[in-house]
């Protein structure tokens, strides 16, 4: 019999809890890798990284994040370095003590990893061996060869250099090299945003298919409430109550705000929720918002939903799903709302980042200023 336990990962300054990865192998199996920060890699290239316990004799199976995996589907088990198990550690600090987003953890993950590639390159094996001038190097690299954005530049540099201050911090290291480099300098451009004309057109969708009133139901409660893409795609029908007119979601740093909802969202909400039950397959799931398969709706999917949308009402601009939450925002300013109201309404933990759609109004008033005053100019 076997059981599975499991275990938290600890060490004396902080707590953080891991996955643990219990390998059983058809042969016997060498403790080599026993208590040991691994990866493994699986034939399909899927790699998983993560604490090899338990071995035991006579099983074919490993279980992965809770998944079992034939063995024979395993590609090579292999310890990692030194680098990647403070990645590792990190990763576990940011998602469980700082409670940062999957989303947001995948994407710092990311980062870290062309970071550790970086150094594997430069054959630089441990912490301790990282200098201010590697980082630079590294740095450089991204703009000479990947021709990265200077939005882009500073978003990985903010991530090394909050990896190398939490290892300072808890003394995983004796100093941080990154704390001299300076952030490059970002030009303020103003997001993109539609006009009230263009939304209207954007959500006057001809009714026919369940997909049309889902589309509408979606473009209606994004546009209302401000969500970002990743709030509104893991909304559950738990989330929406439309007789007390509010949808609640859960925000960065995992922060629930409710949000209140008007007429138009309530009507494209009911003749959805009316016809939902077209979308299922066999297994019933429980988001709001489900694909062609009765599953939850993919990013992706709604790009291209939007996109769609967007062609089918001769819109010819370059947007994404977070220009319908910029629109929120300057429409709401422009029709004279408080500004810590939509700092509210959009979930901003500091009112300075939604400053910046009072430019966008500002530059507005300016515009027609100049198109309408009649003696702007000679």
């Amino acid at each position: 019999m076997i059981y599975l336990i499991c275990i938290k990962y600890t060490n004396d300054l902080s707590i953080f809890f891991n996955f643990r990865y219990y390998y059983y192998g058809s042969d016997k199996v060498k403790n080599d890798f026993c208590d040991k920060e691994v990866q493994i890699t699986l034939k399909n290239g899927k790699k998983i990284k993560g604490i090899y316990q338990n071995c035991i004799e006579n099983s074919n199976q490993v279980l992965i994040d809770n998944i079992f995996v034939k063995k024979e589907e395993i590609q090579n088990i292999r310890e990692l370095d030194d680098i990647e198990k403070y990645i590792l550690i990190y990763n576990s600090y940011i998602e469980y003590e700082r409670r940062l987003t999957k989303n947001t953890v995948v994407s710092y993950n990311n980062d870290l990893e062309k970071y550790h590639d970086f150094l594997i390159k430069k054959n630089i094996y441990t912490i301790e061996s990282i200098t201010k001038g590697i980082i630079s190097d590294y740095l450089k690299e991204l703009v000479d060869e990947e021709k990265i954005t200077t939005t882009s530049l500073a978003r990985k540099l903010t991530t090394i250099k909050n990896f190398h201050s939490f290892l300072f911090q808890h003394e995983y290291i004796s100093k941080d090299v990154s704390t001299s480099i300076e952030r490059p300098k970002l030009r303020k451009a103003l997001p993109k945003v539609l006009t009230v004309e263009e939304v209207d057109k954007l959500l006057d969708i001809n009714l026919n298919t369940v997909f049309d009133y889902r589309d509408k139901a979606m473009l209606e409660l994004m546009y209302a409430t401000g969500l970002r893409i990743s709030e509104l795609l893991n909304l559950t029908l738990n989330d929406i109550d439309l007789e007390n007119c509010i949808v609640r979601c859960m925000g960065k740093g995992k922060k629930e705000r409710m949000i209140p909802i008007g007429e138009y969202v309530l009507e494209s909400m009911n003749n959805y929720l009316e016809r939902r039950t077209k979308l299922y397959n066999m297994k019933k799931d429980e988001h709001l918002f489900l694909n062609n398969h009765g599953k939850v709706m993919s990013r992706s999917g709604f790009f291209k939903m939007l996109k769609h949308r967007l062609s089918i009402c001769n819109i010819h601009v370059d947007i994404s799903p977070h220009t319908l939450r910029h629109s929120f925002a300057t429409h709401m300013l422009e029709n004279g709302s408080d500004l810590r109201t939509v700092q509210e309404l959009l979930g901003h933990a500091d009112i300075s980042t939604t400053r910046i759609y009072t430019h966008i109004s500002n530059q507005k008033v300016r515009q027609d200023y100049e198109k309408y005053h009649p003696r702007c100019e000679k």
